[in-house]
């Protein structure tokens, strides 16, 4: 493997700190405290969870390509992701003192949590072209995936131990100790942030002389880079067909554990089939970074569509019986959180270095990535939304998994357009 550009492993960290708030809370504590100790043990609570991350993610449609406007004007990715990632932290901290049957409350803190991460993931991925060249930026891309796997799932083990057995650390209930998760998932990512803040490169900004100056300015450079992916064909077509099966896939990480719940699976089976995932996922991300550096990202980013694809029909399907393997009865649910694991990382990497290579001024990223984690988060909004409705209408959570399906399908439809020789 070559040397890593300066600032790469620090850059890489910050995927091992943010990491862990998507899994312990908003794919697994969240979703379990929310529907056993804040709303009601019914389809109400996944309904209820999936319009708050439906809100979660208009609140950063709407603000992200402004701020990575002005981030870029001031050259200060650094100091928008520190802020941010102190909110989402302090956030993540705060649910631990919300108390029981306050849903509205803990979907509010919940909102104001994961607008933190996302809005600190545009300057995240912003400087993904300050710590690499094209001829390393799928592999550096993977790598941050890999350690979050990684780090996420080292730190959740040790969660779900002191969930399932609490008396092992003298607490009182699963309840106590889902609040001291909520508790070191926000000390966590604060503390593995500052390998990024401390070693990653940037360069000095403009200096304004006011507020209503740099945020002028920023307007207009907004106002610019829209037009400039309007200009772009195959930006453009690119991030039409991220739209659609990035929303996929944030739909099944933020509901798959509530969905898994509505089928009355197991406590301890969702958790092992989290673990799963995360172990899968490690050299599955390095895989596909590695493949996508030497063959191409785009034929690998198809291939984890077609087994995200895979993934919504056989959830469909499924039901909390178990299966058989050599002799030995464990859940249907093992076989999802592998087919998760093989795509997961590799299809978000691959997305956002492809991106990366895409954009035409380099010095210019966290704009370009403001409207990429704007299209990301408006797709967040439609899935889980088609998927609380559904679920709502019918009253049963499979036929709203199903329609997840063709988000899958139009998105690969849209990636048919994007030429590979011009992320190159």
């Amino acid at each position: 493997m070559k040397k890593l550009p300066p600032g790469a492993l620090g850059w890489a960290f910050y995927d091992w700190a943010n990491s862990a708030f998507v899994l312990n809370i908003s794919t697994v504590f969240f979703a379990l405290h929310f529907r056993n100790y804040w709303s009601e043990q019914s389809n109400l609570a996944l309904e209820r969870q999936a319009f708050s991350v439906a809100l979660a993610g208009l609140a950063v449609a709407i603000i992200a390509p402004a701020l990575g406007a002005l981030a870029d004007r001031t050259n200060s990715r650094k100091q928008y992701l520190g802020a941010f990632c102190f909110i989402g932290a302090c956030a993540a901290v705060a649910l631990a003192f919300v108390g029981p049957g306050q849903w509205q409350t803990a979907a509010a803190v919940y909102v104001i949590a994961t607008i933190g991460f996302y809005c600190a993931n545009i300057f995240y991925d912003a400087l993904l072209v300050n710590v690499s060249t094209e001829e390393t930026r799928h592999w550096i891309s993977a790598l941050g995936f890999s350690l979050g796997y990684l780090g996420s799932v080292l730190l959740f083990i040790l969660m779900a131990i002191i969930y399932l057995h609490p008396g092992l650390v003298h607490l009182g209930s699963q309840e106590d100790a889902i609040k001291v998760v909520f508790v070191c998932v926000g000390v966590w990512w604060m503390l593995f942030a500052l390998p990024l803040l401390k070693t990653v490169p940037e360069g000095k900004g403009e200096q304004s002389s006011g507020s209503a100056q740099r945020f002028q300015r920023g307007g207009a450079k907004l106002l610019a880079t829209a037009r400039s992916i309007c200009s772009h064909r195959q930006l453009l077509w690119f991030l039409l067909a991220y739209w659609f099966y990035i929303d996929g896939v944030n739909t099944i990480v933020h509901l798959a554990v509530g969905y898994g719940t509505a089928l009355g699976i197991s406590d301890v089976d969702l958790l092992a089939t989290i673990v799963i995932v995360q172990v899968v996922g490690v050299p599955c991300a390095l895989l596909f970074g590695a493949l996508g550096q030497r063959y191409g990202a785009r034929p690998f980013i198809f291939t984890g569509i077609i087994i995200y694809l895979g993934v919504t029909l056989y959830a469909a399907n499924l039901d909390s019986e178990p299966i058989c393997v050599f002799g030995v009865s464990v859940s249907k649910f093992y076989l999802l959180g592998i087919l998760i694991g093989l795509a997961q990382g590799g299809l978000q990497s691959l997305s956002r270095s492809f991106f990366a290579n895409l954009i035409p001024d380099k010095s210019e990223s966290a704009a370009y990535f403001g409207f990429y984690n704007m299209i990301g988060k408006t797709a967040a909004i439609l899935g889980p939304v088609l998927m609380g409705s559904i679920t709502a209408l019918t009253g049963n959570p499979r036929s709203g998994v199903l329609a997840i399906a063709a988000l899958f399908l139009v998105g690969g439809c849209f990636l048919f357009a994007v030429r590979e020789e011009a992320s190159v």
